[in-house]
């Protein structure tokens, strides 16, 4: 009590021993010792510094982007932390806007349309002991009322679900999670402020929490899963006590809204180490139950298996981590309609065997795994749309006459269709040649185009032969033939009237048909 009171007088904030992290102590390593080149700096960034230390404000680069400096790499992201509030950042800059409930930030936003650059200010937030903040008993949705006004608030578990109290730059960093992430650099002066053996820590390729490993991760149990993407993006090993209480706070995920814990598993797969991020789950115990995508794709223990399916998936992270690493963007909705494609197959082929026609089988197992796996998340729309896009192209490359070859290769979505389909064949799930064929398509001259077409429609007219002449021959013993009509012809016929249905490029059947897939992918 005595102690409280005491702490009370001085401004401390009250707390249990040991369930606060130690404040550290500054230091200040120069640029011979930490070795960090100023050509991998981003010109914007600077200039948010410069900004904001003109206008008599503390500014640093900070966290990740100043980890990834030490290590000779040149950040994706450049992130400033000062001692001005939201509001003060704001009023220095051109287009820049406050978001954020839970953590109070400012965008600076620099360039329009797809070049635009965001560099990202947050205010040194201030240390402070969660048995001291407010508490309510539900999470960020059900408590929305409960939240309003407040600036410190955790849940009953101790997840933080607001942090809005500013404070100097010794708590800031102490309220940081890995040691890593603590850093401060100064591009001005050239010198980075460590308070907790950050750049020893970088040197050694160690994964460190700041404070108590089991408080922090029930503050936040996304720490959890950055744990699991440091340490596969950048080759470091988890220190055993950071690494003691993961499997038992993984329950605590759960608590984590859907919608964050979905944008954490994208980062996860798409730091060009996809594969290395499935294997630090398994070591970490957490390949199952957390993120229910994963669920669908991997087996019983955390692995993708063997055969076509899994071996489509392999090729797809593969493909996705290579794109990474040579600089080349990637897209999230590629990468899970990859991973989710198993599920969709299993589901169109149940639906299909039901007797429901092809393309809307299709449609209706892409809905009940929307349901299943990715549920009410922020940005679900325009990530079901691509997705399904991409899914509903593949029984369209089957047919490979008419008009509709020509409208394919025309659509927005094309590419990326292709490449799925490309993968499927590389895979083994279907035949290579198809993907041949329409490589070709698309890359050939109209004569090239027409070629390809007859060649299609001649392959056609073989696999189908046996098909169309083996029955009549069963049954034309029971059946009397015309005494001025050959049998034959009677076989031929009907075979030969549905071969020119299908090659008439404008009739109903067709555009109809045509109508509906494009509908189902838009």
């Amino acid at each position: 009590m005595i102690k409280k009171f005491i702490d009370k007088l001085l401004g401390k904030p009250a707390g249990k021993a040991g369930a606060r992290s130690p404040l550290g102590k500054r230091v200040e390593v120069q640029a011979a010792e930490h070795g960090i080149d100023p050509n991998l700096l981003d010109e914007r960034a600077v200039r948010v510094v410069q900004t904001l230390s003109d206008a008599g404000f503390e500014a640093y680069i900070v966290g990740g982007a100043v980890r990834d400096l030490l290590l000779g790499m040149r950040p994706k992201d450049f992130d400033v932390a000062t001692n001005a509030t939201p509001e003060q950042v704001k009023g220095l800059f051109r287009r820049a806007f406050i978001i954020g409930r839970r953590f109070r930030i400012v965008h600076v936003v620099y360039g329009r349309g797809r070049e635009h650059e965001v560099i990202e200010v947050s205010t040194f937030r201030a240390l402070l002991a969660n048995d001291g903040a407010e508490q309510v008993s539900g999470n960020e949705k059900t408590s929305k009322a409960e939240l309003a006004g407040k600036s410190h608030v955790v849940d009953a578990e101790g997840r933080v679900l607001r942090d809005n109290v500013w404070g100097p730059q010794i708590e800031d960093a102490a309220r940081r999670d890995y040691t890593v992430n603590a850093l401060y650099y100064d591009p001005q002066r050239q010198i980075v402020v460590d308070y907790h053996g950050g750049i020893a820590d970088a040197k050694k390729r160690v994964l460190r929490m700041i404070g108590d490993p089991e408080t922090r991760y029930r503050e936040d149990p996304v720490r959890i899963i950055r744990a699991v993407r440091f340490a596969a993006k950048l080759g470091f090993e988890v220190e055993p006590k950071t690494r003691a209480p993961i499997r038992t706070c993984a329950a605590l995920l759960a608590n984590v809204p859907a919608s964050r814990l979905f944008d954490e598993m994208i980062k996860l797969l798409q730091t060009g180490h996809s594969l290395a991020s499935l294997g630090e789950l398994r070591k970490q115990g957490l390949a199952r139950g957390v993120f229910p995508i994963l669920d669908a794709m991997l087996d019983a223990k955390g692995e993708l298996g063997e055969g076509p399916a899994a071996q489509f998936v392999r090729l797809a992270f593969e493909d996705t981590d290579r794109r990474v690493q040579e600089g080349r963007g990637v897209s999230p909705s590629f990468m899970l309609a990859c991973m989710l494609w198993r599920e969709v197959l299993e589901r169109w082929t149940r639906i299909r065997e039901g007797g429901e026609p092809t393309v809307p089988a299709l449609s209706m197992a892409i809905d009940e795994v929307f349901d299943a796996r990715i549920g009410d998340i922020s940005g679900r729309g325009k990530l079901a749309t691509d997705m399904r896009e991409i899914w509903m192209m593949q029984p369209r490359f089957e047919r490979r006459s008419g008009s509709g070859v020509y409208t394919l290769v025309e659509q927005p979505r094309y590419r990326a269709g292709f490449d799925f389909l490309r993968l499927r064949a590389d895979a083994g799930e279907i035949d290579a040649a198809l993907a041949d064929w329409w490589e070709d398509f698309a890359l050939g001259g109209d004569e090239d185009r027409a070629a390809l077409i007859e060649e299609a429609r001649e392959a056609d007219k073989k696999s189908r032969g046996p098909k169309v002449h083996q029955l009549p021959r069963k049954s034309a013993p029971a059946k009397a033939a015309a005494p001025d009509e050959p049998a034959a012809d009677d076989e031929a016929g009907p075979a030969a009237k549905k071969r020119r249905r299908r090659r008439r490029p404008k009739s109903a059947g067709a555009a109809a048909e045509g109508a509906a897939a494009d509908g189902a992918g838009s």
